[in-house]
This record gives C-alpha cells, sequence and structure tokens, in this order.
C-alpha cells in the first residue's frame, strides 16, 4: 500500500512487524508477511545501493530488469494486502526496546521528509533489511562507468562482458579470489590493485599461471566515453585498455539504528543470524545484505527475506519448526 493510503491513528502506530528497509530482502519479507495476515510498515529511506545499475540479472522471470522497475513492480504487489504499509523517503533514526503487556518489543524511532510520517512505530518484531553502504576506491571518472561497464557482482553482470579484456579494481585482501572467480568468464584479465599490497607473490604467482596479470601502480583515472570504459590510465602515464571489468567497493552495513542493541555481528559488520534470519536479540531478524554472508544477489535477498518472513510469524505464534 502507498503511503497516500497510510492513516496512522494517534502519536504512534502499533504492527505485528517493522521491516526496516525496501529493497527486494524487505520487500519479499513484507509479502510474505502479509500473505500470513501480520500487521506490516515497511520503511524505506529510497537510496538503495543499486540505484546507478541499469540492469539486474539472475532473478528468475525478470533476467535483465532494472534493479528500480524490480522495486516497483514489488510495491505494485503489495497494494493487495492492506495490512502492509510503506513509508517513503523514511528512516528508523532508533530502536527502543519495551515491555508493553501487548507484546510489543520494539519502537522505532522515525523520521521522513513526508507529513504523514509517524513519529514512532510500536512493534512485536523487526526485521532489519537496510542493506550497505558502499565506498569505491578514490577514482575520479569511476563513477561515471558504475553500472554500465563497471559492475561490483561478477555473478551478475559478467555474462554480458565475457571474452573481453577486463579490469578488476581494488584495495581488499580477497582480490586475488575475486580475481579467479572473474577469470571464468574472460581470459584477458589485469587486476590493477591502485598502490595498495594486497595481492602477495604467491598469489601473484598463482594468478600468473592462468594468464592474469597483477598490476600495482597507483591508477590516475578511467578513460572512456557515455559509460563505456576503454582503458585504465596509470599515475605514470601508461594506458592499460579494457572494454569493462569490475571494482571491489568496501562495504559497511546500515545500521546505526541498533547502537542501543548488544546484537552479534560477524567480523565484517553484518548482523550474525542463523539460517533462519534470527539475530542474538529475541525479535530482532535480519535478512538480505545487512545479514552474514553479506552482498548477494537480488534473487538470493529475496529468497531470505521470503524464509525470514516465514520464521517470524511462526515464532509469533509460538510454534517452532524445522526452519
Amino acid at each position: 500500500m502507498s503511503e497516500s493510503a497510510y492513516n496512522p491513528v494517534g502519536p504512534s502506530v502499533e504492527v505485528d512487524v517493522v521491516v526496516v528497509g525496501g529493497g527486494p530482502a524487505g520487500l519479499s519479507a513484507a509479502l510474505n508477511l502479509g500473505r500470513a495476515r501480520a500487521s506490516v510498515v515497511v520503511v524505506d529511506a529510497g537510496r538503495p545501493r543499486n540505484a546507478a545499475t541499469l540492469r539486474s540479472h539472475g532473478f528468475l522471470t525478470r533476467d535483465g530488469v532494472s534493479p528500480l522497475e524490480l522495486r516497483k513492480l514489488a510495491r505494485a504487489e503489495l497494494d493487495a494486502y492492506p495490512a502492509v504499509n510503506v513509508l517513503d523517503r523514511a528512516v528508523v533514526t532508533g530502536l527502543l526496546p519495551t515491555d508493553a503487556a501487548n507484546g510489543m518489543r520494539f519502537i522505532a524511532a522515525l523520521k521522513g521528509t513526508r507529513e504523514r510520517t509517524p513519529p514512532a512505530v510500536a512493534a512485536r518484531s523487526v526485521l532489519v533489511a537496510t542493506g550497505l553502504r558502499e565506498t569505491l576506491p578514490a577514482i575520479p571518472s569511476l563513477r561515471a562507468f558504475y553500472g554500465m561497464t563497471i559492475f561490483s557482482c561478477a555473478a551478475c553482470d559478467a555474462w554480458e562482458l565475457q571474452d573481453r579484456p577486463l579490469a578488476l579494481i581494488g584495495e581488499t585482501p580477497d582480490l586475488a579470489i575475486r580475481a579467479r572467480l572473474i577469470a571464468r568468464w574472460t581470459d584477458r584479465l589485469t587486476v590493477f590493485t591502485n598502490g595498495a599490497d594486497v595481492v602477495d607473490t604467491v598469489e601473484e604467482a598463482e594468478l600468473a599461471a592462468s594468464g592474469i596479470v597483477v598490476e600495482r601502480r597507483a591508477i590516475d583515472d578511467l578513460e572512456g566515453d557515455r559509460g563505456a570504459v576503454a582503458a585504465v590510465r596509470l599515475v605514470d602515464g601508461t594506458r592499460i585498455e579494457v572494454e569493462g571489468g569490475f571494482v571491489r567497493p568496501h562495504w559497511q552495513p546500515a545500521l546505526d539504528f541498533l547502537s542501543g542493541h548488544d546484537v552479534d555481528r560477524e567480523p565484517d559488520g553484518t548482523l550474525a543470524v542463523d539460517r533462519s534470519g534470527r539475530t542474538s536479540v529475541p525479535g530482532l531478524y535480519a535478512a538480505g545484505d545487512a545479514a552474514s554472508p553479506g552482498p548477494q544477489q537480488l534473487i538470493v535477498a529475496a529468497g531470505q527475506g521470503a524464509r525470514s518472513a516465514a520464521v517470524l510469524v511462526h515464532d509469533l505464534v509460538g510454534v517452532r519448526t524445522a526452519h
């Protein structure tokens, strides 16, 4: 249901579930919760990490769809479920524990740019689906190519770049692992560490044996036109021609609103969850990129949202299952 149809009574709202995040995981969870007759408020900041991506791949029946179109289709489907309400351009600024007699365990403090955003929502359970923030290497023109010929997900976008000369740009210790994966789609791959010491000599020798070149010099900028990358230009002026590639961002979970909870985290900062999406805090669940193991394809995130929704409903009624 759109925000225009949302009509809270009083200063706050009471629901079964607050879903924090309106991406594939959150919307999939909301759909399945709505079908289980749960009352749901989805809080959507409207700033998806994949906003720069023109097409998403690997989502059954929607291969090649725009991520924004996928969200639009999902939101339209939620209109069939009157107990599911979406708050657009709103964020959860804090999640406070409570022990109300009516079973409400959390109060989500909200801030929104629209008048209809209530100040708070009380919920029996909360599903975190806020995704990740990403920081790209500091290369001036990188954003001009990101989502068009430079991508972050090989499983999502390597098919369209297969058999071309490609770049892999990154400054993280897992760069060699990613290079071996991307080499499945091309035998012309150059790994650019941008001056960072993240590929050791043993890894470099292993990559070289597979025909993968490691370039350790710092990058000055990328060259190309209208989103089509043509070369990586190094600080000494050397140009290495490419026709596409991948970048390894630094990812950080968007979980500031959980600062008041002692919830278990993984070493990368994502929420530690069991196979059903339960966190270490009773009533608090997580799905999608915000939960371990971190960044996922859209279809995987949507599946996690659906699974967590099913388990959440069972937990609400006190039924333990094999999930």
